[in-house]
């Protein structure tokens, strides 16, 4: 028992004073001559018990009425320890696409707003965060139209990030109790192993919304297929079809319906649907689906847009057929020169520029080379068979520090890829370790330390470089090497022209950090803009002499097609997607987690905190009890002689 007002109860020491007053029998009795008591002395005996008995009735009598008294206005009451203790409360509300799934008709999002509103106390001191929104020490009744009007987004935070931001809501007093309530679906993404304890000054109570339906269709993405008699084949894969499900889609080409056909499950865990497509038409394209789970994964948008070609570049010191072959008209402007032939000025308005062969680089060529490099050009270094080490050196060590340190005259294969290389991402379907092993008769050893694309036996690279230089350690001419014949040629050289221009893909994913570069030339002072249902935004970008690179981040938040804006022209359109991982519907158990209380009803946990918040009053009972013995001791004074 506890008490609100302690201090009374040092009252409880008066009970000693109608003790004292008992015992010594303070009262005084007068002698009255009386003729013959000899006949009363039996009712005298009997009378002096009588009264002593009453006496001490009447003592305990009064001694119960004033200490219920006492105790009544110290005001005791049963509650837990932490009763009294100044609390704090932080709410985390999941508003993550998984979110959108269903229960009783509203989804999560919406069941999990309307049962905060009925549980949480509208006058409360509490701070409330999204993944994308905080309100911190307000009351929830000023919160509560902005939450009614919370959509779904992008931005999932983890667990561990929930938890740390809550810690930085919460007060620096170490003495109140600081409750975070976590309401959320808890999907497997969510609940990644945590790598620090955020919770050692936290109270976590959970709260899973679990939705009546654990099956979503998504499209998860698009790619090219073969091309054939002028069509090429798009191919759309979806996920969480069931095998008896038949699912119509449909494809758009802005707001025009250009194709519609049904997708039929074929026992795996994805499912593809084959559209054809003109080649050469630019398509703003919207993949649409109707599922009932998630929203936010039943519309796919991408482009197909008229490449510009890449400008490569060769400057010949050997044969440049193979090159002639690679880098065809359809996709690249390729221009091949001799030394001698060489006009300095195209240099620095191409992408790639390789040198093939050159037994020495003048100086001339490397100042104007240097000078490419830096502004963001790409080069390819192919030495000749035999070469001047000191005209090399004093160029490659310019543009990154990489020297040539000697010849090695005997045979080696290039046996290793290197297949989380940019040049060899998304190239081969499996790791290929049996493959026709190109060969080389002569190498130059390289001090250069950069990854290594392709690798010798012995582990000595082949062809090292990352972005915008790449190296090769032998010579490429038919005496010395057969790699030109060899199958790894043609990813090679192709992906090293490619990503010298990185021109928009189908579409790109929001949320990661991407980059892509646009052809064109730009005033000084003009950017390049991205537009969307009259919403502008201003991408980061560098301006080279022939393009100009955009990065995005994490900035974007709305998926579909966006313009890219010279002044008033469009110069390209992109599209985003939002990532399809909130899709996968798995959960985890909370049960599992540290938590302070559990729960699948936000109303039933409010109501534990509450009910650990209440304080038990017996004042009430301790006025009936001092009313009580009031009575009694009238009682004892009426019939008790």
């Amino acid at each position: 028992m506890q008490f609100k007002h302690p201090e009374i109860l040092w009252a409880l020491l008066l009970l000693l004073i109608p003790i004292f007053i008992h015992l010594f029998q303070l009262r005084k009795f007068k002698k009255t001559p009386f003729t013959n008591v000899a006949m009363l002395q039996k009712v005298v005996a009997e009378s002096r018990k009588s009264n002593t008995l009453k006496k001490w009735l009447l003592l305990c009598t009064r001694l119960l009425l004033l200490a219920c008294l006492v105790l009544a206005f110290a005001q005791p009451f049963f509650a837990k320890e932490t009763v009294l203790q100044e609390k704090e409360t932080v709410i985390y509300l999941d508003d993550s696409f998984s979110m959108q799934a269903k229960i009783d008709g509203l989804s999560l999002l919406d069941k999990a707003v309307q049962d905060l509103i009925k549980s949480v106390p509208q006058e409360s001191d509490i701070s409330l965060f999204t993944n994308r929104k905080t309100f911190k020490n307000t009351s929830f009744d000023a919160i509560q139209n902005q939450l009614l009007t919370l959509n779904t987004g992008p931005g999932q935070l983890t667990y561990e990030a929930v938890l740390l931001k809550a810690n930085s809501l919460f007060s620096d007093n170490t003495n109140s109790q600081k409750n975070l309530i976590v309401v959320s679906d808890f999907q497997d993404s969510f609940l990644k192993e945590r790598s620090v304890d955020s919770t050692k000054n936290l109270k976590v109570h959970l709260a899973q919304m679990t939705p009546e339906n654990t099956t979503n269709i998504a499209i998860d993405s698009v790619y090219f297929g073969e091309e054939k008699d002028n069509q090429i084949e798009l191919i759309a894969v979806l996920s969480g079809l069931a095998e008896d499900q038949n699912l119509p889609i449909s494809l758009f080409d802005g707001n025009t319906l250009i194709a519609k056909t049904a997708v039929e499950p074929k026992g795996k865990s994805t499912s593809e649907v084959l559209f054809s497509l003109p080649i050469g038409n630019e398509i703003k394209a919207r993949l649409a689906i109707e599922d009932n789970s998630l929203r936010y994964d039943n519309q796919f948008y991408f482009t197909i847009a008229k490449k510009d070609p890449i400008k490569v570049l060769a400057i010949n010191g050997q044969n440049d057929n193979y090159l002639t072959r690679l880098f065809t008209p359809d996709e690249f402007d390729f221009l091949s020169f001799s030394l001698q032939e060489l006009n300095y000025s195209k240099i620095s308005t191409q992408n790639l520029v390789v040198l093939n062969g050159l037994k020495s680089v003048p100086t001339s060529l490397q100042n104007i080379l240097i000078s490419y490099y830096n502004d963001g050009g790409h080069l390819v270094v192919v030495p000749g068979v035999d070469i001047d080490f000191s005209s090399y050196n004093t160029f490659l060590s310019a543009l990154a520090g990489i020297k040539f340190m000697g010849k090695t005259a005997s045979q080696q294969s290039i046996t290793q890829i290197s297949f989380d290389h940019p040049l060899y991402k998304n190239v081969f379907e499996k790791k290929v370790t049996n493959f026709d092993y190109p060969e080389v008769q002569t190498s130059f050893q390289i001090d250069y330390n950069a990854p290594r694309a392709l690798s010798y036996a012995n582990g000595s690279g082949f062809l090292v470089g990352d972005d915008q230089l790449h190296v090769f350690t032998a010579s490429l001419a038919g005496e010395n090497s057969n790699f030109t014949g060899s199958p790894l040629i043609v990813p090679t050289f192709y992906n090293l022209a490619q990503n010298s221009l990185k021109t928009a893909q189908l579409y790109q994913n929001l949320g990661t950090k991407t980059s892509l570069d646009i052809a064109v030339d730009l005033d000084r002072d003009h950017i390049i803009k991205l537009r969307k249902e009259g919403k502008e935004y201003v991408p980061m970008q560098q301006r080279f002499n022939d393009r100009v690179q955009l990065s995005f981040s994490e900035y974007l938040d709305e998926d579909g097609i966006y313009a890219a804006l010279n002044g008033s022209d469009t110069v390209q359109h992109i599209a985003f997607n939002h990532a399809r991982t909130e899709g996968i519907l798995n959960y985890r158990n909370t049960q599992d987690l540290n938590a302070e209380k559990v729960g699948s009803s936000i109303s039933d946990l409010f109501q534990q905190l509450q009910e650990d918040n209440t304080i038990t009053d017996y004042w009430k009972w301790f006025v009936i009890f001092a009313l009580l013995f009031a009575l009694t001791e009238v009682l004892l004074q009426k019939f008790l002689s």
